[in-house]
């Protein structure tokens, strides 16, 4: 009786607030000779107390409308939190002579990264309290966190603002001592084999890695190696597992350049492998007296060729791993004796390993047909075992070692779900919707049995992306529990844009093909309907950041579909941030999208841009959020999204946005802050979709 009056109250507090009115103030944006006014521009200037206010009045709003949720947030929260274990300890990786590691502890929200010399069994040595690191602040990031060889130091990186600004310092493990050696805005590192000397890239203005220095310890000026001029390419440091050569690389979204350099010369010059050209990517590895050239030339899933070490000119490469037209050739993990092979096709990974002076090779059999696995810190190159990270949509993420000469896994740990889990009471499932041009398109699902009947009674949450060729992967998420033990089926739409399906699956899917990822999803959303895993009132759809673009497309062209959707840090004024340099991301994406300066591609990003198609219809119940920190998508793209649609919608449906006023583009930082931000989004779909 109490509880319902309650409920009441709130909801006729809620009513009693109005949505925020963003002021409307004219600025054109023409481009192509195609004249557009931005009436939501001046929210751009972050330095204006009317923007803050703005923002602070659509946190205020958004508190309001989803106070009578308060009990089931804090509900859903503390399930998801009472299944974590809180105290535990990452496998041990060996590497030099010493057990690496990292520890959680029960209340805090950051790892402590530790290591142990010789046998798990000896004294603990703390290497790096993160939790110390991030007193006093609202968020903390560790950036990178890298041992030099002897093992004697650690260079390491924090963001504290959540914008991806990184600090760069090194600690002397045996004294506690930090040097004095700091560096703003640091970006990948490498050490050289001296110990004393390292690589590192500087980001510039717009966060792109553009120039790689070589430090020496207690020196106070560096020695430019690379400053790369061309603002579509980005730099990337790597070392080869063999620990003879630091690679240098520059690269775009469909080209690249690497350059070598003696990682035992701590004087050595950059020397390039082979000159960047339109369209060719490749990248190298180092095994014995040969260099090998992952590369699409001529093969658009890869191929993998070698040359001679100090002599490789294209004429004089040789075939390793011819091309394939059914697998794209993903990654190769080179070691002494063995190399590890990681492709993907029809929407699932494959992991081959061939014998070096042999040729022979072997397929890695996994527990599961539907699963992900990815690779874990191998370190040691003699190694004859190979650790990978595998999940799946039922599975805990695990850690396993494959014996590679007994062709053994060896399962070393499974995420504990505190309080049991029961695998045997969920199923996954893969379908197939069928796309406008008659593709297909695999959907991933997974639901509780008995929760779940095929007739549209249960509320389904639709998980899309589709963009730069990340494959939409299926995994084990024991926060989704909440959802799956509520009767929630959960769809991962493996669309076009993504390389689920191989490298043309991602070719189809960008560019001037891009409008397919979108229509990809929409032909998802409909083959559940049709197939009766849920009903247009319970389908719920979510995304973030590239994502967000997807669902901004959705909920403009089909809006009638969904009964919810949730939109993340999403990338929404397509024409306006690509057309502006000024903004980090956007040079270097004009390969994924477009450059709206050119004709066709302007009219084409147009027809899709969350932004600029606004209608007057109706729009579902929507949550949005946003990052003030955030460099990959600024805040103001969603915020003026928001205020559009408000302008223009013609339904009564909660439209509500959320910004973070302390983080970036990944939220809130620890692992109880970003349960959190889950339980916010869970309980919105709840609230909107039911339960079953």
């Amino acid at each position: 009786m109490w509880f319902n009056l309650l409920a009441l109250f709130f909801v006729l507090a809620a009513c009693s607030i109005s949505a925020p009115v963003a002021e409307k103030i004219p600025h054109d944006v023409t481009l192509c000779n195609d004249k557009r006014i931005d009436e939501y521009y001046w929210m751009r200037e972050r330095d204006n107390p009317k923007v803050i206010a703005h923002l602070e009045a659509e946190n205020a709003y958004t508190k309001a409308m989803i106070a009578h949720t308060d009990k089931l947030r804090e509900e859903m929260f503390q399930e998801m939190k009472a299944r974590v274990k809180e105290t535990d300890l990452s496998v041990p990786v060996f590497h030099g002579g010493y057990y690496y590691y990292q520890r959680d502890e029960a209340g805090k929200q950051y790892k402590v990264n530790c290591r142990k010399k010789g046998s798990l069994d000896a004294p603990e040595e703390i290497l790096l309290d993160q939790n110390k690191l991030a007193e006093g602040h609202e968020y903390f990031s560790l950036g990178m966190f890298v041992v030099s060889p002897d093992h004697q130091l650690a260079a390491y990186s924090v963001d504290m603002k959540g914008d991806e600004r990184y600090t760069l310092s090194v600690k002397e493990f045996a004294s506690g001592k930090v040097y004095d050696d700091t560096i703003e805005n640091a970006g990948d590192l490498v050490w050289a084999n001296d110990n004393r000397t390292f690589y590192y890239s500087l980001v510039d203005d717009v966060f792109r890695p553009y120039k790689v220095f070589r430090h020496r310890l207690g020196k106070t000026e560096d020695e430019l190696i690379h400053h790369e001029t061309d603002e579509r390419f980005w730099l990337s440091l790597k070392k080869t597992r063999s620990q003879r050569f630091v690679l240098l690389g520059a690269g775009t979204f469909t080209s690249s350049e690497c350059h070598i350099i003696d990682a035992n010369d701590p004087e050595a010059k950059a020397r390039c492998f082979l000159p960047r050209e339109e369209n060719h990517e490749y990248e190298i590895e180092h095994h014995g007296d040969h260099l090998y050239i992952r590369t699409n030339l001529g093969a658009i899933n890869f191929k993998l060729m070698r040359a001679p070490l100090g002599n490789w000119p294209k004429e004089r490469w040789e075939t390793v791993l011819p091309h394939r037209d059914d697998a794209l050739l993903e990654s190769v993990d080179f070691f002494e004796k063995y190399m590890v092979i990681h492709e993907r096709a029809n929407a699932n990974q494959i992991m081959r390993v061939r014998e070096i002076a042999s040729g022979k090779d072997h397929a890695v059999q996994f527990p599961e047909n539907v699963f992900s696995y990815s690779v874990a810190k191998n370190p040691e190159f003699g190694s004859t075992t190979f650790r990978v990270n595998y999940t799946s949509l039922v599975t805990p993420d695990s850690v396993f070692d494959y014996d590679i000469v007994n062709r053994k896994l060896e399962l070393k740990k499974e995420q504990e779900i505190v309080g049991g889990y029961d695998r045997a009471k969920y199923t996954t499932e893969r379908i197939l919707g069928k796309a406008w041009d008659g593709a297909e398109v695999p959907i991933s699902l997974v639901y509780r049995k008995d929760r779940f009947k095929k007739d549209g009674g249960n509320p389904c949450i639709l998980d899309g992306y589709g963009s730069y060729g990340y494959a939409n992967d299926p995994s084990f998420s024991n926060a989704r529990l909440s959802l799956l033990d509520r009767g929630y089926v959960y769809a991962l739409a493996h669309t076009r844009g993504g390389s689920d399906m191989g490298r043309q699956w991602y070719e189809d899917g960008k560019m001037m093909r891009k409008r397919n990822t979108f229509t990809d999803f929409i032909a998802c959303a409909e083959k559940l309907i049709a197939d009766k895993y849920t009903t247009n009132k319970k389908l719920g759809i979510w995304s973030g950041s590239a994502g967000g673009l997807l669902i901004g497309f959705c909920v403009n062209e089909r809006p009638e579909l969904f009964g919810a959707a949730v939109a993340a840090v999403p990338f929404v004024d397509v024409l306006t941030t690509m057309a502006d340099e000024t903004i980090p991301l956007t040079a270097a994406e004009w390969d994924q999208w477009g450059n709206p300066n050119k004709q066709e591609h302007y009219w084409y990003m147009k027809s899709y841009s969350p932004y600029d198609n606004v209608k007057k219809q109706a729009y579902p119940p929507m949550l949005v959020t946003a990052g003030l920190n955030d460099p990959r998508v600024m805040y103001w793209e969603p915020a003026k999204w928001v205020a559009r649609m408000r302008a223009m919608k013609t339904d009564d449906n909660v439209l509500l946005f959320h910004v973070n006023m302390g983080a970036g583009h990944f939220g809130q930082s620890g692992r109880y802050g970003e349960l959190m931000e889950r339980a916010l989004r869970f309980t919105f779909f709840v609230d909107h979709l039911g339960t079953r």
